[in-house]
């Protein structure tokens, strides 16, 4: 068993040689990359890694073009903020050695968020499939929260993905602002109409899960800010599709 890992960059410098030095169980190491001005190419090729420059496709699009572009059928997919943790890559070594038993595998990803490792507020363990036999599955999703689905057996792994999300509310609100416009869109094309209980209930029935039924209160300040951050996504998602039907 072989494993291609791939690794989709825009302007990624400061997170690549972490996510990169994560890889070593991996045989090959593929960034498609879709015009950073900044050093992501250099390092990516100081580190080892094979770059392709490709035009943007969208998140599931670009992560499926990855998939095919890679030399081997096992690919092992992050995203430029994740890295492996030493018991995920131990478990993948395990793999290597004795053999698959399924098609895709998923594992838990735990979240760090303004420096904690987060463990409620609805974001852990948040398995995801990312590693997986590509004759067998594809990513899906055309704006946001893109995921792969496997027509084969799927198993699991229980070492954790590590996600270095946001370092700071204002790098949060950034994020929020282009992952929101994205959403909205969706929306969009999907004809969904945007009442004004979306705009009213829906933000604040978002923070009550979040804080309290996800026990969000259990991650502290930290989970605080999860919780009203969750409520304004809500709020600014439904808000901006309701300005772009109307053409503003």
């Amino acid at each position: 068993m072989k494993i291609s890992a791939t690794i989709i960059t825009y302007n990624e410098e400061r997170n690549l040689p972490r996510a990169i030095e994560s890889l070593r169980c991996c045989d090959e190491i593929l960034i498609v990359d879709s015009g950073s001005t900044d050093r992501t190419v250099e390092i990516a090729g100081k580190f080892g890694a094979r770059v392709i420059e490709a035009n943007w496709r969208g998140y599931a699009g670009q992560k499926n073009y990855a998939s095919e572009q890679a030399t081997y059928d096992w690919i092992l997919s992050i995203d430029a903020d994740e890295a492996l943790s030493e018991d995920l890559e131990g478990e993948i070594w395990q793999l290597k050695k004795n053999g698959v038993e399924y098609d895709a595998y998923t594992f838990p990803r735990l979240a760090q968020y303004l420096g904690k490792w987060i463990l409620y507020s609805g974001w852990y363990p948040d398995r995801k499939i990312r590693l997986f036999d590509r004759r067998k599955s594809e990513w899906v999703g055309d704006y946001v929260h893109e995921s792969v689905v496997s027509t084969g057996r799927v198993g699991t792994l229980q070492g954790n993905l590590l996600h270095y999300t946001c370092g700071s509310l204002s790098e949060h609100l950034k994020t929020m602002d282009r992952y929101t416009t994205l959403a909205a869109e969706e929306l969009v094309y999907r004809k969904k109409p945007v009442r004004y209980r979306h705009l009213l209930v829906d933000p604040v029935w978002t923070f009550f899960k979040t804080y309290v039924l996800q026990r969000g209160f259990l991650d502290g300040v930290e989970g605080l800010a999860i919780a009203y951050m969750a409520s304004l996504y809500t709020f600014l998602k439904y808000a901006k599709a309701r300005f772009m039907s109307w053409g503003r």
